[in-house]
């Protein structure tokens, strides 16, 4: 159905609460990358290993995106601005204890505690921006806002780390939150209303520790194997991680009220829009994080240096985020998501052409090449995501689509990082888990020095090429599963995407 123009538009006060609420929306999408840059200077004060690195990276990641659907959820029943009051003052007090970490245990603890608190913002802030626009074409304006600013604090938060670094130490990158969280708790009880809430929504308790755990236990068991060779502890922690999964997984299947409905998956283009939501943060997370280890250890830039060459990438990002809407206006949601596919594939190519001894260049077109596949993929997935559920489940519709982005964050650093971690072992001097660690070891040989380098580049190509490989097969399956759907109507407004069951393909026609 078309969705008419309301006769009300949104005055001032709905614009002044769209900018109070992307403030927690840049920071959790922020934190999510912010240490890329800044992990050489971590691992320099704190001297984490190979594990404690990538936890430092990715519990943040995982500690979202295992709570997203629980917390849209609780949002849905007990009031989603109670819950982004609560969450940002979490988040506000993990940034500060994660600042002040005096090493790596606590700082990953610290880590996870922000995780915690920024499952509680996503949805709920998407939420309440939608009871603040309530016509439709403002409404997909504001999510458009909102879905870049989610995608620029993903594309900025490296850059901005190395700024911070060439003047600060590395905890300035968590105090950076403090004064959004004191405007938010300030702004928030006068600029915005509470949404109404659903007494019917449940949550089963049980299915939060089942996913959580599941997904930490089997990605630990990758990650070590790949850091340090399978052991019988590894391979016992992955079993256990994957039957808990698999359990967690059945038991969705059989609830009224599932945490994570997997009926929705067989839906073919539901299927594509949650792998879209997914796979394009998982590359960009593991480019980003391996880029930056790239540029600073292996090419020697500065962080402010390697900072200057991640900014094209996150600007190119940003803006295809903002005019996506009208371009899938136009040209359709197939056409869109498999352009956005194709060129985060295409991306990856120049990546392969990088070396030890040089590939400024090469980094610097793949991060603009595929940044534009970015922004398509950040935008369609959270518009998709609200227009297509009633109110009442709006948290909880919008919990589905960040996970797929969250996950995938911490995914992409999990997974294709520990690929490049595997590659490094068996590639390497082996003298050392990491080549930051490696670099740490005094006395080098330039010979061992160049191995460790070219061992690293190895890593980024392999992880660059299985990340482009993903994403050429998903564009196949979206020009496939996808129907062809006018992308506006003749009065101007615009048609959602339709499931095959109920289109007919034109191109069968």
């Amino acid at each position: 159905m078309n969705e008419r123009r309301a006769s009300h538009p949104p005055g001032l006060r709905a614009w002044l609460g769209l900018l109070v609420v992307l403030g927690p929306v840049l920071l959790v999408a922020m934190d999510g990358s912010v240490l890329f840059l800044a992990m050489p200077a971590v691992a320099e004060a704190l001297s984490p290993s190979a594990d404690q690195t990538l936890w430092i990276l990715d519990v943040y990641g995982f500690a979202v995106g295992s709570l997203l659907i629980a917390f849209g959820s609780v949002g849905d029943r007990y009031g989603r601005l109670k819950l982004l009051m609560a969450g940002a003052a979490l988040f506000g007090a993990g940034s500060t204890g994660a600042a002040f970490a005096p090493g790596p245990e606590l700082l990953i603890a610290f880590r996870a505690l922000m995780g915690v608190a920024g499952a509680t913002l996503l949805p709920s802030a998407l939420a309440v921006l939608g009871a603040l626009f309530t016509d439709p074409r403002r409404r997909a304006s504001a999510i458009g806002i909102f879905a870049a600013t989610f995608a620029a604090g993903f594309a900025v938060g490296p850059a901005l780390g190395g700024q911070l670094l060439n003047h600060f130490w590395w905890g300035s990158v968590f105090l950076l939150n403090l004064p959004v969280v004191l405007l938010f708790l300030l702004l928030a009880p006068v600029l915005l209303r509470e949404v109404p809430t659903t007494r019917s929504s449940r949550i089963d308790v049980l299915s939060v520790p089942l996913s959580a755990a599941g997904i930490l236990l089997t990605v630990y068991a990758i990650k070590h194997a790949a850091a340090a060779g399978p052991t019988a502890k590894t391979v016992a922690t992955g079993v256990v991680g994957a039957v808990t999964l698999g359990w967690f997984a059945r038991r969705q299947l059989r609830l009224a009220h599932p945490l994570l409905d997997f009926r929705l998956f067989r839906d073919r283009v539901f299927t594509i829009a949650a792998l879209t939501g997914l796979l394009p943060l998982a590359a960009w997370s593991a480019v980003a994080y391996l880029g930056g280890i790239y540029l600073q250890s292996v090419l020697r830039l500065s962080v402010l240096k390697a900072a200057l060459v991640a900014l094209p990438g996150a600007a190119v990002l940003t803006v295809t985020c903002v005019v996506t809407p009208a371009l899938a206006a136009r040209i359709g949601t197939r056409a869109a998501l498999v352009t956005c596919h194709v060129l985060i594939a295409a991306g990856s190519l120049p990546l392969l052409l990088t070396s030890a001894s040089g590939g400024t260049g090469w980094y610097l077109v793949s991060t603009v090449v595929a940044g534009v596949g970015y922004g398509i993929s950040f935008s369609l997935v959270a518009d998709t995501a609200v227009a297509a559920v009633p109110a009442a489940r709006a948290g909880s519709a919008a919990a589905i689509a960040e996970t797929g982005n969250e996950i995938g964050n911490a995914l992409g650093i999990a997974l294709l990082g520990s690929l490049a971690a595997l590659v490094f072992r068996l590639r390497g001097p082996d003298v050392a888990g990491t080549l930051s660690e490696t670099l740490q070891i005094p006395g080098l040989a330039p010979a061992v020095i160049t191995d460790a380098k070219s061992a690293f580049v190895s890593g980024l190509h392999a992880a660059s090429a299985v990340a482009g490989v993903l994403h050429g097969a998903l564009a196949v399956f979206a020009l496939r599963w996808i129907p062809r759907t006018r992308a506006v109507t003749g009065d101007g407004t615009f048609t959602q995407p339709v499931a095959p069951d109920t289109v007919e393909d034109s191109s069968m026609r």
